[in-house]
């Protein structure tokens, strides 16, 4: 029988040959070609039937599938028990050529059908026809996966064991997929195999196969039993250590593939699918919905204890725990618990076999955590704004530990962004493909976040930042002119000295405010958005002294000029501990006193020169109608 067999597959294969020659040298005879297609395909139609069967009988003579009680012995502890014998290693002499010659046959029948797929599909999508999975260990794995079975209905409540199990029979057999298959496939010049890979690929099919069928749904069921009486926990729990051992089975057979040698590309999603058991979601959107259901209430359950706790509102991250950035961000300890978890969702989601799934699974479950984030930390600021209008040091503070701790989270999420696997979750034209089906996660998303998954929580946290440091800024600001509005009012103390003060008495107790609500941001703030709060205010300050003073039609004597210089240098004083020139962060104010301080000749050749005598003396940020405004209320007396 086997002979006849072999020798129907070289004349399919001879004929095979003949047809590929005359479609290309004569592509006009397409229904001849066609009408011997159709009794190939017949021939096959009864050759492979024939073929299968003899070989599923060879199987069962030589002891395939061998017995799993060893796996299953032990407490059902697969991990604890020998090594079950191989019958593929352990034939006679005259079995393993009998198993070879059928194996062989199989192997070319299936490289006839391939090379005939090819053909026929010229010019068409031409995976479909090469990656079909390698009969031979189908029919090895079938019977395995039937056997398997039947001790796995008895573990849908304890699917550590079903995992366990099936990886145990991966590892021990996988080793003679190289040794002894291996060598008859590639004789057999089937190209594109490793027996190695489809034996790991089709023993993972086949435990995804019965999740799909039997494990899931009886989850489902439990979680639907939970949601109609009002209770959820253990069911949701069940889900997650599900998920938590599909992850860390995934990474085993990962690694099985990886220590044998072969050279595997598991970035390519295709390879990634046939080797995961989370590839079950693949075909199962709604289920990885539901997952990220399950997956974001748990986060924001544990989260909501965190943000409810004061403590972790008040301690400090200790060094950057998170992150590579050595900036001491100030920030308190609940930025770390959200990243925590956040981190906990990315690595879960890296075990996912498709770029598709891994984006939505993000956006899904991270970008809400974000999101949550920033919403807590947005609660606290509008808190205390709303009780004291951030008059008080106590609510500053708030706020301030609200600001270090969006910066400190956003300098994370962006380091991670820069990662390869985030910039793969753009939206380019294969993903939007691959996400039709589920586009409306995407709705109401500005077109950013289809590029980059987490620019758009960035870029909020970066303005919520921005928001409330000018904030901070304005209401030191606001007090600062409350305070000095006598002296900005005051306009024939510019005609005057003040004997024995070295700063205006109207100004002693504005700078002293200045000074006093600086120093409590600077002891709260970061230092970097601490940079921000002192530049706004000084800019502030400029615009302020140089509208109501040097703007305001005052006369400045030679004694007012001294006594603003005086003024402007305490000032200057208070915003020295934080740069060395701070008189170039009050632009305006600055060369406005050096206006008022030049002689009167040199006044004469600033109106004569104008623009041009402006700008060669360094005065860049004065136009010539102010500067003109400025020297009208010069008063030079005899």
């Amino acid at each position: 029988m086997q002979e006849m067999h072999m020798l129907a597959i070289k004349t399919l294969k001879t004929t095979e040959g003949i047809l590929a020659s005359i479609t290309k040298a004569h592509p006009q005879w397409k229904q001849l070609v066609s009408a011997v297609d159709h009794r190939v395909d017949r021939a096959l139609a009864i050759l492979r039937p024939q073929a299968i069967a003899e070989h599923r009988a060879l199987l069962t003579s030589l002891g395939w599938p061998p017995p799993l009680s060893a796996f299953t012995s032990s407490n059902s502890n697969a991990s604890t028990v020998n090594q079950v014998s191989n019958p593929l290693l352990s034939m006679q002499a005259d079995l393993k050529l009998r198993y070879s010659e059928n194996f062989f046959a199989l192997c070319n029948l299936q490289e006839l059908q391939r090379k005939r797929k090819v053909r026929q599909l010229e010019g068409h999508d031409r995976e479909v026809a090469l990656r079909q999975p390698l009969w031979v260990i189908e029919e090895l794995v079938n019977p395995l996966s039937l056997a398997s079975q039947r001790h796995f209905s008895k573990w849908i409540d304890k699917p550590e064991f079903i995992f366990t199990l099936v990886y145990k029979i991966t590892r021990d057999f996988v080793d003679s997929m190289d040794e002894l298959l291996q060598p008859l496939v590639d004789e057999a010049m089937l190209l594109g195999y490793s027996c190695r890979e489809e034996w790991i690929s089709a023993m993972v099919t086949s435990l995804t196969t019965y999740m799909a069928k039997e494990i899931f749904p009886s989850y489902i069921s439990q979680l639907d039993e939970e949601s109609a009486t009002g209770t959820q926990s253990s069911a949701r729990i069940s889900w997650l250590h599900l998920i938590d051992l599909m992850i860390a089975f995934d990474k085993r057979i990962k690694s099985l593939v990886e220590n044998s040698g072969v050279l595997l590309s598991f970035d390519d999603d295709d390879i990634m699918q046939k080797i995961s058991s989370l590839a079950i979601f693949c075909d199962r959107p709604d289920w990885l919905d539901l997952w990220a259901e399950i997956e974001l209430d748990d986060a924001l359950d544990k989260l909501k204890l965190d943000i409810q706790n004061e403590n972790y509102w008040v301690k400090k991250v200790e060094g950057a725990v998170l992150s590579s950035y050595t900036d001491d961000y100030k920030s308190p300890l609940i930025s770390n618990s959200f990243l925590r978890h956040l981190a906990s969702v990315i690595d879960r989601c890296r075990s996912l076999p498709r770029v598709s799934l891994r984006s939505k699974f993000l956006r899904l479950v991270g970008l809400p955590i974000i999101r949550n984030f920033f919403d807590s930390i947005l609660i606290r600021c509008q808190e205390a704004e709303g009780l004291t209008a951030l008059t008080d040091d106590d609510a500053v503070l708030k706020v301030t530990i609200s600001v270090n701790a969006a910066h400190y989270f956003e300098s994370v999420i962006k380091e991670w962004s820069e990662d390869v696997f985030f910039l793969e979750m753009g939206m380019g034209e294969d993903d939007e493909e691959g996400m039709e089906s589920n586009a409306n996660i995407y709705e109401g998303l500005p077109e950013s976040s289809r590029r980059v998954i987490f620019d758009d929580e960035i870029k909020k946290l970066e303005e919520f930042r921005t928001e409330w440091v000018e904030k901070i800024s304005l209401v030191i600001l606001r007090g600062f002119d409350a305070l000095s509005r006598d002296y900005m009012k005051n306009k024939k103390q510019w005609q005057k000295g003040e004997e024995g003060w070295t700063v205006s008495k109207a100004l002693v107790e504005a700078l002293n405010y200045l000074q006093s609500k600086t120093s409590v941001v600077e002891v709260g703030l970061n230092g970097r958005d601490f940079i921000g709060v002192w530049r706004s205010l000084a800019a502030g300050i400029d615009q302020l002294l140089f509208n109501c003073i040097l703007m305001s039609n005052v006369k400045f004597h030679r004694s007012g000029v001294d006594r603003f210089g005086n003024d402007l240098d305490v000032l200057f004083g208070v915003f020295g501990s934080w740069c060395l020139r701070p008189e170039g962060f009050f632009p305006k104010t600055s060369e406005g006193e050096k206006l008022l301080k030049l002689g009167k000749n040199e006044v004469e050749e600033c109106k004569a020169g104008g623009k041009k005598w402006l700008k060669e003396n360094g005065l860049r940020h004065l136009s010539v109608t102010e500067a003109e405004k400025i020297l009208k209320n010069r008063v030079f007396t005899s």
